[in-house]
């Protein structure tokens, strides 16, 4: 089986040509780090006309996700570059809906769909907000996300929610700057997560804390996120490392 691995500010997929549906033993194993190829995850895309192609994504447990903010730009790259659409402007078909994708000179921006921010509550004795942004998300506020807990209370957070849940660790710096450091359901930390830092500018906005654009840092380099009425659109990269032949 041929398959392109890809990374988007440094969280990378294994990008499989669909139709296809690999099992969960196969997720797991491709995205092994020692043993695989190793990866965050799994993408599957498959062309539908020349103006749509449908994305499909699994963590590297092998569960699915509804939404994938890095995977979408690197969904949109592969499809331009197999040829599967006409144009750098197209709709992909996700798990939540349609979502359009647009490929500019070193950047692609998506549209990663309604942002909905909740009230903060207190979870395993942590104040947080949930936020879905097509997939589910809760934001907690720190002072420096480089000194955060994540590798101990983010999983503790996503246990304790039914299906688990995305964490952000979310600081505000100067105006219109996050700094965010994610630990993914199924995952674990990232170097970088798209609905992720949506989630963290929607929380922000509803405290007041920035505007409708933000400039989100995560490990892994720089996203942009800019809301549009409720709906989230993010800015980034997205790249091939190699392709090659998976024989399982």
């Amino acid at each position: 089986m041929n398959f392109a691995k890809m990374e988007g500010l440094g969280n990378d997929f294994v990008v499989i040509e669909g139709p296809f549906v690999p099992s969960e033993e196969d997720i797991e194993r491709m995205c092994d780090r020692r043993r695989g190829i190793g990866a965050d995850g799994v993408l599957v895309v498959t062309p539908l006309d020349e103006r749509r192609v449908r994305m499909e994504y699994w963590n590297a447990d092998g569960s699915p996700a509804e939404m994938c903010g890095n995977g979408l730009r690197c969904v949109a790259v592969f499809a331009a570059r197999r040829g599967f659409v006409e144009g750098s402007e197209f709709i992909v078909e996700t798990a939540v809906g349609p979502r359009s994708v647009t490929l500019g000179d070193g950047a692609i921006t998506v549209e990663l769909g309604p942002v909905e921010a909740h009230a903060q509550r207190e979870v395993e004795g942590t104040s947080l907000r949930e936020v879905s942004v097509g997939n589910p998300h809760v934001v907690i506020q720190v002072e420096d996300p480089a000194y955060a807990r994540v590798g101990d209370i983010g999983p503790r957070i996503e246990a304790a929610f039914a299906g688990g849940v995305n964490v952000e660790f979310m600081a505000v710096r100067e105006s219109g700057v996050l700094d965010v450091r994610v630990w993914e359901r199924g995952v674990g930390e990232t170097l970088a997560c798209g609905t992720g830092a949506a989630a963290a500018v929607g929380a922000a906005c509803a405290d007041g804390l920035v505007g409708k654009d933000a400039t989100v840092r995560l490990p892994g380099g720089v996203l942009g996120v800019h809301l549009e009425g409720d709906v989230a659109w993010i800015t980034g990269p997205a790249s091939f490392v190699f392709e090659g032949e998976w024989h399982g």
